[in-house]
């Protein structure tokens, strides 16, 4: 099952993704202004370089300081319109990114429950390959009491028809034959002559930790296909690690996992901590270049400042979590995804800030966690 701190690096995935657009959108409205005062090749009329040079320099030079300041003004009229023009795209580019990363970072947790129903559907099908093999007998593993539980699961079965999750036969029986076949587990379980339930479950349990999400050519397709395979592959095996050791002997039966316990409001959280970083109040950023020391903010990793806005937008935006758990949940990011020495730094910054947002009075925490933070 999701926890918050999956749906944490999901969002810091996103907002590093979003940061690297909006200097991708930055550089493309700079091209615009080149390009407005090129030379014009196809052009019958004399072209006045030295002239169109100076603008170019003049409109770069103005599109930075209205870039900064909105409320900048001065220049000659037709640099003022091409900067207008040059900032109206950037703020059309960033407006559109930020829609799609926002609703992508959405799919990408809902793509998850596909995905770890694909790994349970072609253990299942591994299962009905096995059973069909006509020159090698694979009866300890076609009737396997877990391939037997989640070939009978009924939501399991509706769930890989709802989402098109059907493995493709042909790839299934290569992977069969060049990858199950060949382990020298899975051939010593299958010459048991009557494999008790603990070695059922152990040659299941090897399979998908060894065979599917290790290292060998499934784990590289589904490394191809999917582009955080890397972080998503740790929660598909906890999701299938559960949904294992749900196995009911008595019954027979077996649980698929839930994603998160309530999707609605962790979907929420998601969409209201992506907002709150990405408009963090300029007063708030201030307190980061206030308290980074020697350090100016724009030397910053982006790593390092992207968390560092998360945290701040968390402290502000959800008074129920108390400061002591968002700070750290952040520093514990730093340590899995920053510099070795981002930890102590990010925590001493947040340690500071989280006290003055305090005596601002922004603060506003319902239960423990305000003067717990240290």
């Amino acid at each position: 099952m999701l926890n918050r701190r999956t749906l944490r690096i999901k969002i810091m995935q996103t907002l590093f993704a979003f940061e690297q657009c909006k200097q991708a959108n930055h550089l493309l409205s700079l091209d615009h202004l080149d390009d407005r005062f090129r030379p014009d090749l196809n052009s019958m009329e004399v072209q006045d370089k030295e002239l169109l040079s100076s603008q170019r320099k003049s409109s770069r030079l103005l599109f930075e300081k209205k870039f900064k300041d909105p409320e900048t003004t001065g220049g000659d009229e037709i640099i003022i319109k091409t900067v207008d023009e040059a900032l109206a795209l950037y703020h059309k580019n960033v407006k559109r990114d930020f829609n799609y990363l926002q609703k992508n970072m959405i799919l990408e947790v809902e793509a998850l429950n596909n995905l770890y129903h694909t790994v349970l559907g072609l253990l299942i099908s591994f299962g009905e390959v096995a059973g069909g093999d006509k020159k090698i007998n694979h009866k300890n593993f076609s009737g396997n009491v877990w391939i037997k539980a989640l070939s009978e699961n009924a939501d399991l079965k509706k769930e890989l028809v709802k989402g098109g999750l059907t493995s493709n036969q042909e790839q299934v029986r290569g992977w069969f034959k060049d990858v199950i076949k060949p382990d020298s587990l899975f051939q010593k379980f299958n010459e048991e002559k009557s494999p008790d339930v603990e070695s059922q479950k152990t040659i299941v349990k090897h399979i998908v930790r060894k065979l599917i999400l290790g290292k060998g050519p499934i784990h590289d397709q589904y490394e191809e296909d999917i582009m955080r395979w890397a972080e998503d592959k740790d929660i598909i095996k906890s999701l299938v690690d559960k949904t294992i050791k749900s196995f009911d002997e008595t019954t027979g039966k077996i649980e698929l996992q839930k994603l998160t316990l309530d999707w609605d409001d962790d979907k929420d959280f998601m969409k209201k901590l992506f907002e709150a970083t990405v408009h963090l109040d300029a007063e708030h950023k201030l307190l980061i270049a206030k308290n980074t020391r020697n350090w100016e903010v724009d030397r910053l990793p982006l790593t390092d400042l992207v968390i560092i806005e998360m945290a701040i937008a968390e402290l502000i935006t959800f008074p129920g979590i108390p400061v002591k758990v968002s700070i750290n949940e952040y520093i514990e990011l730093a340590k899995e995804y920053s510099t070795p020495k981002s930890r102590q730094f990010i925590n001493g910054i947040l340690d500071v800030i989280s006290k003055e947002l305090y005596a601002l009075g922004v603060l506003k925490k319902s239960g423990r966690g305000l003067i717990d933070n240290k």
